[in-house]
Order: structure tokens, then C-alpha cells, then sequence
């Protein structure tokens, strides 16, 4: 299992997310964090547990609309879950056996962003590369 694709699958979802102003892009994540609990129920494999999963899922994405601990909680616990599909035998991709854990190393890389406040990474990037202009001495001219 290529560990490199899925962490950049991870990156690239940050920086897309990274377009969506705030307050919207935490309540988008929190969107998704919903999607990803629901992900298994039709086939995962653990019957009613299947459910109480996306129960807890839902409930972290509610309040993931406030709190962007929640939305990485979220992202953690489905960590979690992943690795069970993964062991199971019951990939979240059926017809790719290393989807789940692809998807469990996926997973964290979004959750830290999350727990760092999701910050926009172009503004990130914008603001160092702003500094970096305004930093460089200028020698004045005799």
C-alpha cells in the first residue's frame, strides 16, 4: 500500500478547502464529516454498528458547525473506523481491497488541519510570501 498517495490526497483536500472563506469552510467540513459517517452503511459489514457509527458522526458534525475540534474528532473517529473495515475485510471501495486504509491514512492529515482551526493555506502562503517582500533589506541609495 502507497502511503504517499494518500496523504496527498489528504494535502490536496485541504488546499481546495483552503477556497472556501470562512465561516462557511467549517461548516462545509462539518458537512462532510456527516457524508463521511454515513459512508458505509450500505454494505460495511458491521450490521447495526454500521448506524450507531453514523449516529456519532452526525452528532460530531453538528457540532463541528461551531467547533472545528469537532470536525477533527470526526475525521479521527472515522480514522478508526477505516482501520476496523480494513482488518474486517470490508473496504469503503468494494472493488479497491486498499481503500480503507488508504483512507485511514488519508483521514488524519485532514484531522490536524482541523484541530489547527482549519486555517486557508493560500493565506498561509500569501501572508509569508507578503512578508518575505516587505523583509528583504533595502539598501538606500547614496
Amino acid at each position: 500500500m502507497n502511503v504517499v498517495v494518500p496523504i496527498m490526497i489528504g494535502v490536496g483536500y485541504v488546499c481546495l478547502m483552503s477556497l472556501i472563506r470562512e465561516p462557511y469552510r467549517r461548516k462545509f467540513n462539518a458537512i462532510m464529516v456527516a457524508g463521511a459517517g454515513a459512508a458505509y452503511l450500505s454494505g460495511g459489514g458491521f450490521g447495526p454498528w454500521e448506524f450507531a457509527f453514523t449516529a456519532v458522526m452526525t452528532y460530531c458534525a453538528y457540532r463541528g458547525l461551531e467547533s472545528w475540534t469537532f470536525v477533527g474528532i470526526g475525521w479521527l473517529l472515522h480514522t478508526g473506523w477505516d482501520l476496523l473495515h480494513h482488518l474486517h475485510g470490508t473496504p469503503i471501495i468494494p472493488f479497491a481491497d486498499g481503500s480503507s486504509l488508504g483512507c485511514a491514512i488519508c483521514d488524519p492529515v485532514i484531522a490536524l488541519w482541523c484541530f489547527s482551526g482549519g486555517p486557508s493555506v493560500t493565506g498561509l502562503l500569501r501572508g509569508r510570501l507578503g512578508r518575505s517582500r516587505v523583509e528583504q533589506p533595502t539598501t538606500p541609495p547614496p
